[in-house]
């Protein structure tokens, strides 16, 4: 376990061995929450379909991506 300082805009710099495990690049989001013994859990985002969740065929529309099954449901309204 390594200590890390919080800056004065609530930031911490992952260490690189933790970065390299959950295979985090720039850019990349991180899911941050806290379970229910006030230990925080930080997981790599994945994307998925705003509407469904799915992740099947995800094109992004609008910057926003959505799966083929949701796609097709829009198409046939």
């Amino acid at each position: 376990m390594q200590a890390r300082k919080v800056d004065e805009l609530g930031r911490i710099v992952l260490p690189i061995e933790i970065r390299k495990k959950l295979n985090v690049d720039t850019g990349d989001s991180l899911d941050v929450s806290i379970d229910e013994t006030g230990t925080v859990l930080l997981r790599k985002s994945e994307k998925h379909c705003v509407i469904c969740h799915g992740q099947n065929g995800l094109v992004d529309i609008r910057d926003k991506p959505v799966c083929a099954e949701c796609r097709e449901i829009i198409k046939n309204q």
